[in-house]
């Protein structure tokens, strides 16, 4: 018999699973002690310049300070891709570990099963042979010694399998979390190297004016007051929305905003940063196609029936592009994605009475990026709610309060404020 030669080797096959994986494929706590070293520097300039920059704003308006300002805000944008870069190094290692971990319990459990596929072999001869065959040869006590370490064997085994499959379970389920933090990270990186050549450009621009005025501040201040724009301006300019057909002058686009605040007291310069803010951000990243860029099954079914609803043709609508991590496909000004936007439509029909409600209309969109930032928590009208419900906006309530996507919120404070200053002009 061949049970002896099984129990022999499936013992190997168990010992060898109670070795501790998670030693395997392990950072270097050297290199790990810098990363982290790194990332307290950082946040500690990060800090150092945002007091600097709150310092240099309340100063009065002048040449040195607005270029003092765009320079701080450049450096705010080069210590957060920095900070982000050490991030994703750390995220990196850590799921290079893992994967590790889990080759590992592949190759245990590849083990295992051959061992398992032994015993099942054996069990079948023994089940195959009567007892007096077996009684043959050998004797009886040795026989029933077998059968009895035989059957521990496969209790033992079949104890080590949950253990591997728990333990895989936990492993791939942290692998999971960290590669769509890393992703986060990868989408905000990019999306931070596009706010800091924005940044350059108004540098440059800013600098021109410092070279063009150098030493003659009454200059400066001539060209500022040239610029103060009249209510009749504020109310004709131009306003760009993502994803429509044309523009939209200011003065439409604030009466919408007034008209959604009084629903959901969400201030309207609140709502015209957000709209602005995804504007800025679709004209970078550029527009997608619902078959290429939007989720199969989460959302492909919902956007046929909504264009549908609407009579639109889906494969000419544009949507947003997807990211090289996963999904795009929102669509509008507010960037709902279809399946969100399935959830807030009764809302958005009963406040705009629009029905069936179209994204990508202009005064249909700010209703709902009003009604969304009001389930954020911006109805409070603090400038510390209204700038998470603003994160919340972009990265949804579990990654509102990560440092990664700060600069989403402050853009939008920053945008909503130049906004306020144009609505008090207009007396709003």
């Amino acid at each position: 018999m061949r049970l002896t030669h099984a129990r022999f080797f499936c013992i190997a096959a168990c010992t060898a699973l109670a070795v501790p994986f998670f030693a395997l494929a392990e950072v270097s706590p050297a290199e790990r002690a810098t990363l982290e070293t790194q990332l307290a520097q950082i946040q500690s300039e990060i800090k150092d310049n945002q007091a600097n920059l709150s310092q240099l704003q309340t100063q009065r308006t002048s040449l040195e300070r607005d270029v003092a300002i765009f320079d701080s805000k450049i450096q705010a944008a080069q210590l957060g891709i920095k900070q982000r870069n050490l991030i994703i190094e750390k995220l990196k290692d850590d799921i290079a570990q893992k994967q590790q971990g889990i080759r590992n319990l592949d190759y245990k459990v590849a083990d295992g099963e051959e061992s398992l596929a032994q015993i099942l072999r054996e069990t079948r001869q023994i089940d195959d042979m009567t007892f007096a065959t077996l009684a043959l040869g050998g004797s009886l006590s040795d026989v029933f010694e077998e059968i009895d370490n035989f059957q521990a064997i496969q209790k033992a085994l079949g104890k080590s399998f949950a253990e591997m499959a728990a333990q895989r379970a936990d492993l791939a389920a942290r692998q999971a979390a960290l590669e769509e933090q890393q992703q986060e990270a990868q989408d905000l990186l990019q999306l931070q190297v596009l706010q800091q050549n924005s940044l350059k450009t108004a540098q440059r621009q800013k600098q021109d004016l410092v070279t063009a005025a150098r030493g003659q501040e009454s200059v400066y201040q001539q060209v500022i007051a040239s610029k103060q724009q009249t209510a009749a301006q504020i109310e004709s300019a131009l306003f760009a929305l993502r994803d429509t057909e044309k523009s939209i002058t200011f003065g439409a686009l604030y009466s919408y905003a007034k008209e959604a605040s009084l629903k959901t007291g969400v201030r309207p310069a609140l709502i015209l940063g957000i709209l602005s803010e995804e504007s800025n951000l679709g004209q970078n990243v550029g527009s997608g196609s619902w078959r290429v860029d939007m989720n199969p099954t989460r959302d492909q079914p919902v956007f046929q029936q909504i264009t549908a609803e609407l009579g639109i043709n889906p494969d000419t609508q544009p949507v947003s592009k997807k990211p090289w991590y996963g999904w795009g496909g929102a669509m509008g000004p507010a960037q709902f994605i279809p399946s969100t936007w399935q959830l807030y439509k009764e809302r958005i029909a009963a406040s705009t009475g629009q029905t069936p409600p179209n994204p990508w209309d202009p005064r249909t969109a700010t209703f709902a990026a009003s009604i969304l930032m009001m389930d954020n928590g911006a109805d409070q009208q603090t400038r510390a709610t209204e700038r998470l419900a603003a994160l919340r906006y972009l990265a949804g309530w579990k990654n509102a309060t990560k440092s990664a996507y700060s600069f989403y919120g402050d853009d939008v404070m920053e945008l909503a404020d130049q906004f306020q200053q144009q609505i008090d002009v207009l007396g709003g």
